[in-house]
C-alpha cells in the first residue's frame, strides 16, 4: 500500500484482481456490479429528462417528448430543443465521461485519490493556451485547438508529477505542486485577459467552465477524439489493475512501468483536452467522480477493476456535471443560468469533496515540507548586514515607484511637491502614486510578516495565506462590497475583507483540527476552502456585475490602482498591532517550528499561541487585501528567502521577511505601471509570476535532496 493511501486512509486507490477482498455476501457479484451500473444509468436519464426541460421556455416534458419523437414538426419546442438544450445536454455528457475517467486513470497512475485534471494543472495548462491562441488573433479549427489545449496540460501535468514525484510522496506535496504551477498559469492568463481586454471578450466566464452550446457542431467534433481516449484507457485497464500492486510486482508480472505510465497519462490528459476545448476548465469533476465511483467499489468485489471502474467513473463524471447544470438552473432560473459557468458549481462540489478527503487523512507526523527551524544558523552580523542591504534597496526601491511611470518625473519634482511648490500636473501624478507607492510597501511587509507567522505555526515552508483559504475568504467579502454595494467607503471595505478571512479562516482552522492540528490538513482543507471562496467571487461577479469583469479580474489579481490613503489606513493598523504581538511571541514561535511536543515540555500553551498567532495572521491578511487586493506567494517567497539570508530565529526573520515582503511587492507594482505604459499589469499577477516559479523551485530542491 503507499504512502498516499495510507495517508487517506479510508478511501483506498484500487488494488486490482490480485489485491481485493471480497465481501461474504448472498448475491452474485456480477448482478451487484449490473444494479450498481443500472442504478446509475438510471439516475443519468432522470437527470438528463429534466434538465431537458430547464431554461427560458417553458416546456413540459410531454413537449420534449413529442418533439424528440418528431410528432410536433417545425414546432417552438422542437427548435429550442435542437438548437439550445440538446447540445448542452450533451456537452454535458460529452465532458463528464472525459473528466471523470482521466481522473480515475490520473489516480492510479499516482496511486493518489487526490490526482485529478485541476490538481495536476492540466485544465489551466490548456486554458492557457486557448487564451493564447486568442490573444495571437489566431483563428484554429476544432482539432488545433484541442491539439494545442493537449500540449498545454500535458506539460503541466508532467511538471507536476515530476515536482510530486509521480504522486507517490502523499497528497499534500501533490496539492502544493499542483496549487503553484496552476497559481503561476493562471497569473499568466489573467495578464493576457487583462491586457487584451477585447481579444479575450467573454473567456473570463468561459474559463470556469460552462456546457452552453450554439449547436451540436462542436461536440460532434469532440465525441470521437473522447470515445477514442475511453477506448486507449480500457485497453491500459489490465496493466493499471496490475500497476496498483506496486510498481516492482508490476515489473514482475511483466508491466513496462513507465511506458504505461506515460501511455496513461497522455490519454487522461487528451480526454481533458477535450473537455477543455468544448466547455472550458470545468472544475473538480475529475476529483468528485473517481471518487464517488471509488467509494461504491468498495462495497462490490470486482468492481475495483478497472475495466469496470473506469467506465462506474466516467458514468458518475456524467451525473457530476448534469446534477450541477441541473441545480445551477434551479437555483438561478431564466436567462442567468445560461451566464452563470456550471464550473463554478462543480468547483464548490469538488472544494467540499477536497476537504472531506483531507479531514480523514491520518497524521503522518512531521510536517510535509519539513520544519521551519532546520536552517544554518546566521551571525549577528550577518543580520545587520542584510537587514542594512534591504534598507537601502528599499530606499532605492520607493524612490524608482515615484519616478516611474506613465509619466517620468525627477527627484527635484518630488522635492517640490513635498513642499507644496509643484506645478499642476506634477501635483495630480503624485497625488496618485503616493498612495500606491504607500499600499504597495505596507501590504508587502503585512504580507511578509503574515506569511512567516503561518509557517512557523504550520510548520511547513510551503505554507502561506493564500494557500490557507485566508486570502481568497478576504478577497471574496471586498468583491461583495465593491460590486453589491458600489462607493462603500472604506471602513465598510475593510470590515467585509476582515470577515471574510475570518470566517474562511475559522472553518478552515475547526475542520483542520481532528484530535489535534495537522500541518498537512490544514493545508489540504485551506486548499480546498480556496477554490470555494474563488468559485463564490466568481459568481458574484457574473451576477452582479458581468458587465464589469475586467474591472474586478484586475482588483482581484491584486492592484494598487485606483487607491486612496484611505485605502492604506487599514493595512497600517493591522501591522501596528500585529507587529508588536509577534515580537513579544517570537519565542514561542521558534519553539512551536520544532515539533508538537517540545513547546508542551517547555509549559507553552501551544493552542491558545497558535491561535493567537493565526488570527493575526488574519488581520494582516485582511488589512493587505483592502490595500493591494489579492496577492499572492509573497507571504510563501519572503519568510523562505528571510530564514536563508538570517537563519531560522523569529526575532531576525519577522523584520526581514517584512522589509523583503515590501520591496517585492513595491517593485512588481513599479514594473506592472512601467514596462508597457499607458497600460498596467496588477502587482499580484507580478509576484505569481516571480513567486510561483520560486515555488516550484523549493518543491524541486526538497524533492532532489530527498
Amino acid at each position: 500500500m503507499s504512502t498516499a493511501q495510507e495517508r487517506v486512509g479510508d478511501l483506498p486507490l484500487a488494488t486490482g484482481p490480485l489485491g481485493e477482498k471480497p465481501e461474504i455476501t448472498g448475491h452474485h457479484p456480477l448482478l451487484r456490479t449490473g444494479g450498481i451500473f443500472a442504478a446509475v444509468l438510471l439516475v443519468t436519464l432522470l437527470l438528463a429528462a429534466v434538465h431537458l426541460t430547464q431554461g427560458t421556455a417553458d416546456l413540459s416534458i410531454a413537449d420534449v417528448v413529442r418533439a424528440v419523437l418528431g410528432l410536433d414538426g417545425e414546432s417552438q419546442a422542437a427548435a429550442v430543443l435542437v438548437a439550445s438544450r440538446l447540445p448542452r445536454l450533451l456537452a454535458g455528457i460529452l465532458v463528464g465521461a472525459a473528466l471523470g475517467a482521466a481522473g480515475a486513470a490520473l489516480q492510479s497512475v499516482a496511486r493518489n485519490p487526490l490526482a485529478s485534471p485541476d490538481t495536476l494543472a492540466v485544465n489551466a495548462g490548456g486554458y492557457l493556451t486557448v487564451v493564447l491562441a486568442a490573444v495571437l488573433g489566431i483563428t484554429v479549427p476544432f482539432y488545433l485547438s484541442g491539439l494545442l489545449a493537449f500540449a498545454g496540460g500535458l506539460t503541466a501535468a508532467g511538471l507536476v508529477l515530476a515536482l510530486a514525484r509521480g504522486g507517490g510522496s502523499g497528497p499534500t506535496r501533490l496539492i502544493l505542486a499542483g496549487s503553484a504551477t496552476t497559481l503561476a498559469l493562471s497569473a499568466l492568463t489573467s495578464v493576457l485577459l487583462v491586457i487584451f481586454e477585447q481579444e479575450t471578450l467573454g473567456l473570463f466566464v468561459w474559463g470556469s467552465g460552462s456546457v452552453v452550446q450554439s449547436g451540436t457542431r462542436t461536440v460532434a467534433l469532440a465525441a470521437p477524439v473522447v470515445v477514442a481516449g475511453l477506448l486507449g484507457l480500457a485497453v491500459l485497464a489490465h496493466r493499471l489493475d496490475l500497476l496498483a500492486l506496486g510498481d516492482d510486482a508490476a515489473r514482475v508480472l511483466g508491466v513496462d512501468v513507465r511506458t504505461t505510465r506515460v501511455l496513461t497519462v497522455g490519454v487522461a490528459v487528451l480526454l481533458a483536452a477535450a473537455a477543455v476545448t468544448v466547455a472550458g476548465p470545468i472544475g473538480f469533476v475529475g476529483l468528485c467522480a473517481p471518487v464517488l465511483a471509488r467509494l461504491v467499489a468498495r462495497t462490490v468485489p470486482g468492481l475495483s477493476r478497472h475495466t469496470t471502474l473506469l467506465p462506474l467513473a466516467a458514468l458518475t463524471g456524467v451525473v457530476v456535471v448534469l446534477g450541477a447544470d441541473v441545480l445551477l438552473r434551479i437555483v438561478l432560473p431564466g436567462q442567468l443560468s445560461a451566464a452563470v459557468p456550471t464550473g463554478i458549481v462543480t468547483t464548490v462540489f469538488g472544494a467540499a469533496t477536497l476537504v472531506i478527503l483531507a479531514r480523514r487523512m491520518r497524521d503522518s507526523g512531521p510536517a510535509a515540507g519539513g520544519s521551519t527551524a532546520h536552517v544554518r544558523p546566521r551571525t549577528v552580523r550577518r543580520a545587520v548586514v542584510v537587514a542594512s542591504t534591504l534598507v537601502v534597496l528599499l530606499v532605492g526601491a520607493v524612490v524608482a515607484a515615484l519616478l516611474l511611470g506613465d509619466r517620468l518625473l525627477l527627484l527635484g519634482d518630488v522635492a517640490n511637491w513635498a513642499g507644496g511648490q509643484a506645478g499642476r500636473q506634477v501635483g495630480f501624478v503624485l497625488d496618485q502614486r503616493v498612495p500606491r507607492v504607500l499600499a504597495a510597501l505596507l501590504a508587502g511587509a503585512g504580507l511578509g510578516l503574515a506569511g512567516t507567522m503561518v509557517q512557523a505555526v504550520c510548520r511547513n515552508p510551503l505554507a502561506e495565506p493564500s494557500l490557507l483559504g485566508v486570502t481568497a475568504g478576504a478577497g471574496l467579502g471586498a468583491v461583495c462590497v465593491i460590486l453589491l454595494v458600489p462607493g462603500a467607503p472604506v471602513w465598510i471595505l475593510s470590515a467585509a475583507s476582515t470577515a471574510g478571512a475570518f470566517v474562511t479562516f475559522t472553518i478552515v482552522y475547526l475542520l483542520a483540527h481532528r484530535g489535534g492540528l495537522s500541518s498537512d490538513r490544514l493545508v489540504l482543507i485551506g486548499v480546498g476552502m480556496s477554490a470555494g471562496a474563488a468559485a463564490l467571487t466568481t459568481l458574484v461577479i457574473v451576477v452582479a456585475a458581468p458587465w464589469n469583469v475586467n474591472a474586478a479580474l484586475t482588483w482581484l489579481s491584486g492592484s494598487t490602482y485606483g487607491r486612496t490613503l484611505s485605502h492604506v489606513l487599514p493595512v497600517l493598523i493591522a501591522l501596528v498591532v500585529v507587529t508588536p504581538l509577534a515580537l513579544v511571541h517570537r519565542r514561542e514561535m521558534d519553539v512551536l517550528s520544532l515539533d508538537e511536543d517540545t513547546p508542551r515540555a517547555l509549559g507553552v500553551d501551544v493552542e491558545r499561541t497558535r491561535l493567537l498567532l493565526l488570527a493575526g495572521t488574519v488581520v494582516v491578511t485582511a488589512g493587505a487585501v483592502c490595500a493591494v487586493g489579492v496577492v499572492g506567494f509573497v507571504g510563501l517567497v519572503a519568510p523562505h528567502a528571510a530564514r536563508a539570508l538570517v537563519g531560522s530565529r523569529s526575532a531576525r526573520t519577522l523584520p526581514v521577511a517584512m522589509l523583503l515582503g515590501a520591496l517585492l511587492v513595491s517593485v512588481a507594482d513599479t514594473l506592472g505601471r512601467t514596462v508597457i505604459a499607458p497600460a498596467q499589469i496588477p502587482a499580484g499577477l507580478t509576484t505569481a509570476l516571480i513567486g510561483a516559479p520560486y515555488f516550484v523551485w523549493l518543491l524541486w530542491r526538497q524533492r532532489s535532496s530527498r
